[in-house]
């Protein structure tokens, strides 16, 4: 497609007409004039392929069809936004769109994770460009500030809150002490829950997308089944409240961090400082923070989802594949041109951290004696401690929770304390481990 450079119309075709799809030709319409002014040519949509309701979106004198495959074959087409979600057919479209000579816009982020590294392979070779912006935090252009804005930075670590459900989830439980079922149950309704929520709440979701950002922010291939995940199903409103009172907040991160020693890729529930910006996003919000060894801590925050937060970042997507025409060169589909191999994940095992455990101990003379005991003889050293006076349920069962924050330990020695802790007569039942993290870009 080389003498794009000279053409002033491009055609757009748009696979699925669904939140994405129909929100990214209602923009496309809405904000013409304003684009073709910028970029001096048209994006006009030439044809559409769903089986969705078409009210969503004014198609009068574009072509339409139920044959998505239809769409990559079209000669008037130039970019393929694909919106189905899903991996088929949505891979055998792009796939298809690629051998064709069409570029490619997704926001399908489990696509991207998983298969991204033989899509980009296939696009390398027929020389198209598969963006995806939108596949990760909706309207936030993280993906364009790692390729472009930080390209001078050797980044250090990324973490965001990348999923809107579980924050939503975790807010509510914090501000308003419903718990975790209660407040799944309103998401559902509100529709920021699935009828199966275990995509957004086990942190499936969030893994995608992290696997996606930490290939972009150390330039390596996309490695999502590598990825440490643990979702917020076992969150309780006491974990909220003790985490609080240690001057914390509870939320659900994605994280990724290269050293010497390799990189961490984790998503899990992670207790923050009350006082970092990270920690103040609520609701709905995504937001990610990304250290660079030049610019230090940025913080990139904004709506995750919805029709017009990701249309924004579709057709962004579309903007840069016409402006990098004109000068015949590609928007490579990572943030670098060459892939580093020399890196690699770490196990979660291997990576230290440090630790808030609540442990659900009897209410005996001696049982923190013991605990500290079993964390003495392993070499975790204690930073704080809350051991309240039993009342109400607590009193009448005899189980009173020792929480405790620990510094910085690997994660299979702490594996190996807790499983001794619990074998303990005076610890009643399982440990509650989760992870803390400062972000102050200090390591023990």
């Amino acid at each position: 497609m080389s003498d794009q450079g000279l053409k002033q119309q491009f055609g757009i075709g748009i696979c699925g007409l669904g939140t994405v799809g129909g929100g990214t030709a209602r923009l496309l319409q809405a904000n013409q004039p304003e684009l073709t002014r910028r970029l001096g040519k048209i994006l006009k949509v030439v044809h559409v392929a769903s089986r969705r309701n078409l009210e969503i979106a004014d198609i009068a004198g574009i072509r339409f069809s139920t044959d998505v495959f239809a769409v990559a074959t079209d000669p008037a087409v130039d970019i393929v936004v694909e919106s189905i979600g899903g991996f088929e057919p949505a891979l055998e479209l792009i796939f298809l769109a690629i051998e064709n000579g069409k570029h490619v816009v997704t926001a399908n982020k489990a696509l991207i994770a998983v298969h991204g590294n033989a899509i980009f392979a296939a696009a390398r070779q027929k020389g198209v460009i598969v963006a995806y912006e939108s596949a990760v935090a909706g309207g936030i252009p993280i993906i364009k500030a790692l390729r472009e804005g930080l390209a001078a930075n050797s980044i250090q670590w990324l973490a965001g809150i990348i999923n809107g459900t579980g924050n939503y989830i975790l807010t509510e439980m914090g501000e308003r002490k419903r718990t975790f079922d209660e407040v799944l149950k309103e998401a559902q309704r509100l529709g920021y829950a699935e009828a199966d929520p275990a995509f957004d709440v086990e942190g499936t979701d969030a893994a995608h997308k992290l696997a996606i950002l930490a290939a972009n922010a150390f330039g390596t291939a996309l490695e999502f089944d590598k990825v440490y995940t643990e979702g917020i199903s076992a969150i309780t409103i006491a974990d909220i409240n003790y985490a609080d009172e240690l001057g914390y907040r509870i939320k659900h991160l994605g994280i990724a961090r290269i050293s010497d020693k390799g990189i961490e890729m984790r998503v899990h529930p992670t207790l923050i400082p009350k006082k970092t910006l990270i920690a103040n996003v609520n609701g709905v919000m995504n937001a990610i923070v990304v250290k660079g060894d030049s610019s230090g801590s940025t913080l990139y925050c904004g709506a995750g989802a919805g029709a017009a937060a990701t249309a924004s970042s579709v057709v962004a997507d579309i903007i840069d594949i016409v402006r990098s025409t004109d000068g015949n060169s590609n928007v490579p589909s990572l943030a670098f041109d060459s892939l580093r191999s020399d890196v690699s994940v770490l196990d979660i095992k291997q990576i230290q951290s440090e630790y808030y455990l609540r442990i659900p101990a009897y209410d005996k003379v001696g049982a923190m004696a013991q605990i500290s005991q079993v964390l003495m003889d392993y070499s975790i050293n204690i930073e704080a401690v809350i051991q309240k006076e039993p009342h109400g349920a607590e009193q009448q069962s005899g189980i009173v929770p020792v929480v405790l924050l620990t510094d910085f330990v690997r994660e299979d020695q702490m594996d190996i304390a807790i499983g001794v802790i619990e074998q303990l007569e005076q610890v009643a039942d399982k440990v509650m481990r989760i992870r803390v993290e400062h972000f102050d870009g200090e390591r023990s």
